[in-house]
């Protein structure tokens, strides 16, 4: 098949669940013979033309402005309709606004809706009501939409009585890295760290994370990983929160090897998140065996499915509670939500997770979505 993939910044490279979302499914396409090309954002780097057999074509857009996206996900969709695809996937909400454009020059769509973005406090007024006409358009015009999760897949069918189909991010095995690297880095030890690594933005909860911490007493630290550039109020509001105590470590914008070290090594991670699609962080750190601890929105716990900690959303002292569980408790990673399991348990429900989150599994998977819409 002829596939196009919209609405990520540009692979490869680590920007969000998006673009790993974008490339994991791209890349096994081509493998299995599929003819793909993904429409990077132009970003002033060193143009490339293919990726593991994906082809990349590069959209000129704004630098550094706030119609940034909307600009992208137009012109990407214009380039589509003149060219001969089987199917255009759009992925997240916002450039789901360009779909009746493609539907105009009849082509096949597929929507994958990565979490009802216009809910994220990030986003402006304008942004905000953008992103949810995208949503409205996926909803009307989408030929099919992918979501991420049960609860999203219910609200699509409650508020728009549309049907969706679920198909869930994946977990890409992953090989141990040694404390070598972030040791040097940073100080750390192995265990000797919370975690927290994902987007320092308000509906991530690091601030309910901090407050926590500075209510326990432990002598691990809490790593905090994720860009603190461009500043915004909220990162200004975090590190103030955090400042004068040293234990509070902020590493920046992390990939390749320290990224895995981090995760490796942690003691427990932690994502008290208030908003999810499907979060790829905490797929990650399943991945690497990491014990975590989670916010109880049904995004995060239907994910785990029984496995990890979890605690009330927005809960200071909820969260403080079950940080003290797994510190008392070195060796039970998962108490079941409340409930504690055994190790053997824990091991057996781990390894149903990497085969439900298998990455082979959900290109088939999508695929099988595509091919279905060029057979009507």
């Amino acid at each position: 098949m002829k596939i196009a993939m919209i609405g990520h910044k540009r692979i490869p490279g680590r920007s969000g669940g998006v673009e790993t979302v974008v490339e994991e499914l791209s890349t096994r396409m081509a493998e299995k013979g599929h003819n793909v090309t993904v429409y990077n954002r132009n970003s002033g780097e060193e143009k490339l033309k293919e990726y593991k057999g994906v082809k990349i074509a590069e959209v000129r857009t704004f630098r550094n402005s706030s119609l940034n996206a909307m600009v992208y996900s137009l012109f990407a969709t214009l380039r589509c309709i003149f060219k001969r695809y089987d199917v255009v996937h759009f992925h997240a909400e916002g450039s789901c606004a360009m779909l009746p454009l493609a539907k105009l020059f009849r082509k096949k769509t597929v929507a994958t809706i990565h979490g009802l973005d216009w809910q994220r406090n990030k986003w402006g007024g304008f942004a905000s009501k953008y992103i949810l006409f995208g949503e409205k358009m996926a909803t009307k015009y989408a030929d099919e939409i992918i979501v991420l999760s049960e609860n999203v897949k219910n609200y699509f069918k409650e508020k728009y009585n549309r049907e969706t189909l679920f198909v869930p991010n994946g977990i890409n095995p992953v090989t141990p890295e040694g404390i070598d690297e972030i040791n040097q880095k940073f100080g750390l030890e192995k265990d000797g760290y919370i975690l927290f690594l994902a987007r320092i933005t308000p509906e991530k909860g690091l601030d309910y994370l901090i407050d926590a911490y500075k209510k326990l007493n432990t002598d691990k630290k809490l790593v905090v990983a994720g860009a603190i550039e461009p500043e915004t109020d909220y990162i200004n509001s975090v590190l103030q929160k955090a400042k004068g105590f040293d234990n509070i470590i902020f590493t920046g914008f992390v990939s390749g090897k320290t990224l895995s070290a981090l995760f490796t090594n942690c003691y427990v991670y932690v994502l008290p998140s208030d908003i999810e699609g499907m979060p790829m962080s905490l797929l990650e750190a399943v991945g690497y065996d990491a014990r975590v601890i989670v916010s109880d929105i049904p995004e995060n716990t239907a994910c785990l499915d029984g496995y990890g900690n979890s605690f009330e959303k927005g809960n200071v002292d909820s969260l403080k509670e079950i940080l003290d569980f797994c510190l008392k408790n070195p060796k039970l990673k998962s108490s079941d939500f409340k409930k504690e399991s055994t190790e053997e348990q824990t091991k057996a429900k781990r390894e149903e997770l990497m085969l439900k989150y298998d990455w082979n599994a959900i290109t088939d998977r999508t695929i099988e979505i595509y091919q279905s819409l060029s057979k009507k």
